[in-house]
């Protein structure tokens, strides 16, 4: 669906020939927020694993089961990916 001059949606029939042919994704930046989020997973889990031998034992990630491990070690990727973007926007 593309948007009309009046805001409202056209079907890829109705659209108009400028925007055929373009690609569906416009923002050139898609590869670059794909890199920023998979360098915020290996350093949350990088951090993760460098403080797994001073997490109390119920902190600890056990295979196949969601427990505090797995939260903790997400809480972490998501504050790295928020630093990451914070650190871009000041640039």
């Amino acid at each position: 669906m593309v948007a009309g001059s009046d805001g409202g949606l056209l079907s890829p029939i109705e659209a108009p020939a400028e925007t055929i042919g373009r690609p569906a994704v416009s923002k050139p930046s898609v590869l670059t927020n794909l890199l920023q989020a998979l360098v915020a997973v290996i350093l949350g889990n990088v951090v993760y694993f460098a403080l797994i031998p001073s997490l109390p034992p119920a902190a600890r990630h056990r295979p196949l089961h969601l427990d505090l491990g797995v939260i903790l070690d997400f809480w972490l990727c998501l504050v790295a990916y928020g630093l990451i973007r914070t650190a871009r926007r000041w640039r």
